[in-house]
């Protein structure tokens, strides 16, 4: 796959707000599918807007955002091929750590149950994954939603702000784990944060 951006500019931005941005107003912007991308930008700049766009949840945008892969429709094509950590990570409270995986793995059938448990079991303390998220810090939410965007197939990762309540040594910890999912797909990376972080082997940086 391959996602191209074509003077791409958030509705809400004025063009003197996007001035000297990477991505944003850009005549061709370009994400390969192999390749790992991070996305720097200031709170309030458009860092989870170029995700929600790419991903389709979102319209409200100038200019165009193109699939270079097959013939069916785009947003088709999003949802089938791209899997999406999002910043406020879509939880349910009530279930449990494993429960809020399996609830979608039930629909990709990509992981078996205890190939998800030993996922868990890398970035959380065992007992927590049977615990309700409404009783798990934010650090730890952030990472059974990271556990939760690996179970299915994809072409692209996208990440928006994925360590922003993990410590240091935790965020290794999930970094490694996605690294190998995403070495293992064949697959592009794309991570927004508000500075740059070195938990990744980027391929590119860019600014917004």
């Amino acid at each position: 796959m391959l996602i191209e951006l074509n003077n791409l500019k958030p509705q809400y931005m004025s063009e003197s707000e996007v001035a000297g941005s990477d991505i944003y107003l850009q005549p061709s912007v370009r994400f390969e599918q192999g390749h790992r991308y991070m996305v720097c930008a200031r709170s309030g700049h458009g860092k989870t807007s170029l995700l929600n766009f790419i991903y389709g949840s979102s319209s409200h945008y100038d200019g165009t955002v193109r699939f270079h892969d097959d013939d069916s429709t785009p947003l088709e094509r999003r949802r089938r091929k791209l899997s999406y950590l999002f910043q406020d990570l879509r939880l349910f409270p009530e279930l449990t750590a494993l429960e809020n995986i399996l609830i979608k793995n039930n629909l990709t059938e990509f992981k078996s149950t205890a190939q998800i448990e030993a996922m868990l079991d890398r970035v959380l303390a065992p007992e927590k994954k049977h615990q309700p998220v409404a009783t798990l810090s934010l650090g730890q939410r952030q990472r059974v939603a990271a556990v939760r965007a690996l179970c299915q197939p994809f072409e692209f990762l996208l990440m928006d702000e994925p360590f922003s309540h993990i410590d240091h040594e935790s965020a290794q910890a999930v970094a490694a784990l996605v690294l190998s999912e995403v070495e293992a797909q064949g697959a592009g990376l794309i991570v927004t944060a508000l500075d740059p972080i070195d938990l990744f082997p980027f391929d590119t940086t860019l600014n917004l």
